[in-house]
């Protein structure tokens, strides 16, 4: 399908900004513009209600990290046995926070009807792997002691994370069934970077113009990763995996336009040949990162309507 008309003019948008690509930015630069651009989007954009939002901290392994629990308006959640979603945000391990990614919580709890924890795990390249992933474990082992006070059911958790956020979240799933730890409902990957590397077909045919860009990928995966033997970690490169067997059910979301579009379906397809259930779309015309520009593109909110629908036999 050709790029969405829509997407189409975005793109041309950001070209004649002339605003320099994240990896041609130093990390902190990179942070700082994003701040920049979310308080100019902020300006237009009425912040979304919910029922309530919690600011917390929480014990990692190497410092406190900070947690929002959003409790959706959305139809009678119950304050005692409700379903629930850990939440971990993409921009390739480097850039973006749980304030930046506010806006996006805030319409997954109401949309979703669920609960949902949002983790700010600590950035490369201060930060570099396992660091990040470990952050991410420790937090979803919080989620599931913390269950009863925070009035959740630990049967109804799953967990959820988009590009980088996506990598962390598949990982966390292979360790907890590795270290024979609490059983997820279910894994939302959204264009996950499951595979270190940007060799694949969509990688090479989705190089450059639409947003996250094959360079982009180099920088992101140099920052986040020790040394080449990281990249061989299952637990860095879930795609690589010996095996990925006895994993909860998958729902994985990729777009069309996207270097990453072939990682989230290769995953996908190792699920499956490992009895994996799973469900897989491919939004059609739509670049990396759509899912949360919400003001921009409808396909933002077909993706949450889908996700809704998708979770229900899920987490009930």
């Amino acid at each position: 399908m050709p790029l969405d008309p829509k997407v189409a003019h975005f793109l041309q948008q950001v070209k004649d900004s002339g605003a320099p690509a994240y990896e041609d930015m130093t990390p902190v630069e990179a942070r700082r513009q994003e701040l920049t651009d979310l308080a100019k989007t902020n300006r237009d954009r009425k912040t979304e209600a919910v029922a309530e939002v919690i600011y917390s901290f929480i014990p990692g392994p190497t410092a406190d990290l900070p947690v929002r629990i959003y409790r959706p308006i959305r139809g009678e959640v119950p304050k005692e046995g409700a379903p629930a979603l850990i939440f971990i945000h993409g921009s390739g391990w480097v850039v973006s926070n749980i304030e930046t990614n506010d806006h996006f919580s805030r319409a997954l709890a109401n949309r979703t009807g669920v609960v949902v924890i949002a983790v700010n795990y600590q950035k490369a390249p201060e930060h570099k792997f396992p660091i990040p992933m470990d952050d991410c474990y420790a937090a979803t082992l919080w989620v599931f002691e913390q269950a009863e006070a925070l009035g959740l059911d630990p049967k109804r958790i799953g967990i959820m994370g988009d590009s980088a956020g996506g990598n962390l979240a598949a990982s966390v799933t292979l360790r907890l069934r590795d270290e024979m730890g609490p059983l997820l409902a279910c894994q939302v990957l959204v264009y996950p970077a499951v595979h270190y590397g940007w060799d694949s077909a969509s990688a090479k045919l989705h190089a450059t113009g639409y947003l996250l860009q094959r360079e982009s990928m180099k920088y992101y995966w140099h920052h986040y990763i020790r040394s080449p033997a990281d990249a061989k970690n299952a637990y860095c490169s879930p795609l690589g995996a010996s095996s990925h067997s006895c994993l909860p059910p998958a729902l994985i979301y990729t777009a069309e336009y996207d270097p990453l579009c072939d990682d989230g379906f290769n995953y996908a397809q190792k699920l499956k040949l490992s009895g994996v259930p799973v469900s897989y779309k491919m939004y059609e015309g739509m670049i990396h990162g759509f899912i949360k520009m919400l003001q921009s593109f409808d396909q933002a909110g077909e993706f949450l309507d889908d996700l809704s629908e998708d979770l229900a036999p899920l987490l009930g």
